[in-house]
């Protein structure tokens, strides 16, 4: 046979294999691809359905940064309404002295996720625990008590024997974890509220700030949060509130600057940092498991539903308590405190049912009893709260009152308010509070009579609405 011949018919045979081979091939590939096709489509249309399920639930619960952080961590359309108001005694402690452990800073802090409410209600350091006054030792006062202990639940007890709350939770904040924080976050904007310059060399501590809006540091934000008092001894205004009540206003007002600057959405990627910071510095019985169910809400949260406030009460003189500085809390301004600021609810309701009926032009009556009672207005004793940022403000209605004769015996701060209040607590007559509203230019009256244990007959709380 042709040698040719033969060759070409292996070749042709061959071909004719390689070509079904080919084809073999190319099927089972195209089987292949289409099982990828399938397998791609399902992937996607989990992803898809996953994602719809997602934003569903973020859309439930609430939408936004705080739904999408709620639906992360588990929760559901139920979950926040169970989550009741979230209390905790904050003690600061400087670690400057080997073997001392003064809670100088004691607060107590709440937020509520439902109402995004909030409060701060500052503990002065000395504070009187004791059971006589005559008696008073450096002990009796409540920044001791930790020192002495080392049980923060002692502390904790004693405030809620003072402000009649039901405390459960502690946290005592080192001085390191401010300074840590606020260098996480970032420097702190705050307003300095008066030129600070304090040394005390025994302690390495240097205190120089200008008054105003400037940037503040972890170091910075300690020596801020102990200032007192300058070299010369002069400390913050009147207004503002001088010596231990204006440091624990300057020490609140600053907490809430860091506040506002850690709820701030590129704040949330230093989460892991802040806890980190938190794990190392903090002594605390809080459940972080707990806590964590809060943190999806707090990223709503606004300092404009802040209050603040601090324990009312005086410095009596030293020869009356054992030569011992000692501040004594009164105890029935303190409970409308506590009611002001942790529970406005319960407040309100109070107020509803009073007996107390308000007119349009905002005059209180009592629908029970009237006094007419008339004293001159040298005799009336008017209390002054300053419920503005404007501490020009506490002044100006001061010689208000005061051009007018009237005599007033207390002055000080409050929690902010919109609206300024004229509270009538010693049955004061209709005409001499309406005269004192007159004089002031506003004022929504109120009839607050508390009888004899008032130690005013007038309380005005200046609010943002005064001009």
């Amino acid at each position: 046979m042709d040698n040719n011949k033969v060759n070409k018919s292996k070749k042709l045979k061959n071909k004719k294999v390689k070509n079904k081979d080919i084809k073999y091939k190319d099927k089972k590939s195209k089987k292949k691809m289409k099982k990828w096709k399938i397998v791609l489509l399902v992937i996607l249309l989990v992803l898809l359905i996953a994602g719809g399920v997602f934003a569903y639930r973020t859309h439930k619960n609430g939408g936004g940064l705080s739904g999408m952080l709620a639906t992360v961590v588990g929760h559901d359309e139920n979950t926040r309404k169970s989550l009741s108001e979230f209390q905790v005694l904050l003690m600061g402690v400087s670690t400057d002295q080997a073997g001392v452990a003064l809670t100088d800073t004691i607060m107590v802090a709440s937020y509520n996720p439902n109402t995004q409410k909030a409060a701060l209600l500052s503990i002065p350091r000395d504070s009187f625990t004791g059971t006589n006054v005559k008696r008073a030792k450096a002990a009796d006062k409540i920044n001791a008590i930790y020192n002495l202990t080392r049980d923060p639940m002692e502390t904790v007890e004693a405030v809620n024997e003072l402000t009649g709350l039901d405390l459960q939770y502690y946290a005592i904040v080192q001085t390191e974890a401010l300074i840590e924080l606020v260098d996480a976050l970032g420097p702190i904007q705050y307003n300095v509220p008066i030129d600070m310059d304090y040394d005390d060399p025994t302690q390495n501590l240097h205190i120089h700030f200008k008054k105003g809006l400037q940037e503040i540091d972890g170091e910075e934000a300690e020596e801020l949060l102990r200032f007192r008092k300058n070299n010369d001894e002069t400390s913050f205004p009147s207004e503002y509130g001088d010596n231990d009540i204006g440091r624990m206003r300057n020490q609140r007002e600053f907490l809430t600057a860091v506040v506002e600057q850690t709820v701030k959405l590129e704040n949330i990627t230093k989460l892991g940092t802040i806890l980190d910071i938190a794990s190392r510095n903090l002594i605390t019985n809080l459940d972080f498991n707990v806590l964590k169910d809060y943190l999806p809400y707090a990223v709503e949260f606004s300092t404009e539903n802040l209050q603040t406030g601090s324990l009312p009460g005086t410095v009596p003189p030293l020869n009356q308590t054992n030569g011992v500085s000692i501040y004594v809390v009164d105890e029935e301004e303190t409970k409308q405190l506590v009611k002001e600021l942790f529970y406005p609810e319960q407040l309100a309701e109070e107020n509803a049912t009073d007996g107390n009926t308000t007119t349009q032009n905002g005059t209180a009556t009592n629908s029970t009893s009237s006094s007419s009672t008339t004293s001159s207005k040298s005799d009336i004793k008017i209390e002054v709260l300053n419920g503005t940022n404007d501490g020009k403000v506490l002044q100006e209605v001061v010689n208000k009152l005061k051009e007018e004769g009237y005599n007033v015996s207390r002055t000080g701060t409050t929690t902010s308010t919109s609206k300024t209040v004229i509270a009538n607590k010693k049955q004061v007559s209709t005409t001499t509070i309406n005269d004192i509203k007159e004089t002031i230019g506003t004022g929504t009256i109120s009839d607050s009579s508390t009888g004899s244990s008032s130690k005013v007959d007038v309380t005005v709380i200046i609010g943002k609405d005064y001009e």
